[in-house]
């Protein structure tokens, strides 16, 4: 009789996701399973599929395609990002609970590599045990709700349904307010300090907010505690909020808005940060580097600076090790008698 090989234990690191290529239709397909996603657009279904299928999909998939061949080098950014992070990750993990084998693995909500055919890939290596680490700092139900979706689709299909536990969210861990205040320290070491810090996140409608949604609050203390953490005082940094869609309220205020007002009011220097997102992307490189630093600017501001994402930094993987490590060494602790 063979030995028994030790239980194998995989940590899933999850993003949004992006088209596969910087294309007309490779957009339009990805844009369609993004938007098609109720927790992204609540609309009613019927009214929001002909909106969706006769105005969205026919024109914004061109312009959205040319955005990303603007930041596009051999593979789109926050894949390419997410896959490093995993590989950092995963030898800080390997042995951690030897005997029993540690894996990481990326995953995305929409696109590829989607979260379920990962999930059915590892099953059928013999995966038992998950870790699914979204890396949304700030849980809302359009991001990460999105991610627990998926995982309860995924387990309706499955005859033996395996472990898994999730991490909601860390807003306010301080490995990662640590992270980002050490990002705009060095950033400004090299730069110089700006008249004004914004932090800059994703947007949200406004009544996804008044339903309930804690994503808001969560950005709010995530900004309050990393300008603490600088020493900032109340005049030197704003909150605010970026990437509306469509024409209804978003939470306030908005990036665009605010920049273009410091430019006409005599701000001299800005530099922009975006907590929400873990690894840069499209609405960082190049609505937030390019498309708001034209706004500044051309409103009259002389200076502006994209601080980067916590990508690769070092402070962040550790993060992510001290989010999954604990998840890891429990599910370990159940697997005792795994001989």
């Amino acid at each position: 009789m063979k030995p028994k090989l030790p239980p194998r234990i995989a940590v899933l690191l999850v993003n949004l996701g992006t088209p596969d290529e910087p294309t007309a239709p490779a957009v339009r397909r990805y844009l369609k399973q993004f938007l098609s996603d109720p927790r992204v657009i609540e609309i009613p279904k019927f009214l929001w599929t002909i909106i969706l299928n006769l105005f969205v999909l026919p024109s914004r998939p061109k312009r959205v395609a040319k955005a990303y061949a603007s930041i596009w080098e051999g593979d789109s950014p926050i894949r390419k990002i997410l896959k490093s992070q995993v590989g950092l990750l995963e030898p800080r993990l390997a042995d951690s609970v030897a005997p029993f084998r540690v894996s990481v693995h990326p995953a995305m909500s929409y696109g590829n590599p989607g979260l379920p055919d990962v999930m059915d890939a590892l099953r059928g290596e013999g995966v038992d045990h998950f870790v699914i680490l979204p890396l949304f700092p700030q849980f809302s139900a359009s991001s990460g709700g999105a991610v627990y979706d998926a995982l309860t689709k995924w387990t309706l299909k499955q005859r033996n349904l395996p472990n898994y536990t999730i991490v909601k969210d860390y807003f306010a861990h301080p490995l990662y307010i640590q992270a980002l205040a050490n990002s705009i320290r060095r950033f400004q070491e090299k730069h110089g300090k700006p008249e004004k810090l914004m932090f800059s996140f994703h947007g949200i409608p406004q009544p996804y907010a008044d339903k309930g949604d804690p994503y808001p609050k969560r950005c709010k203390c995530t900004a309050a505690q990393v300008a603490h953490e600088l020493g900032l005082n109340d005049d030197e940094w704003i909150i605010s909020f970026q990437s509306r869609f469509g024409k209804q309220e978003w939470v306030k205020p908005y990036t665009d808005v605010v920049l273009e007002d410091w430019g006409q009011s005599g701000v001299r220097s800005v530099q922009v940060i975006s907590p929400a997102f873990s690894a840069d992307c499209l609405e960082t490189l190049e609505e937030l580097a390019i498309e708001n630093r034209d706004n500044f600017l051309n409103a009259g501001g002389q200076e502006y600076h994209y601080i980067p994402a916590l990508n690769l930094d070092e402070t962040h993987i550790e993060l992510l090790e001290a989010l999954s490590l604990p998840l890891v060494k429990g599910w370990a602790g159940t697997l005792d008698g795994w001989v």
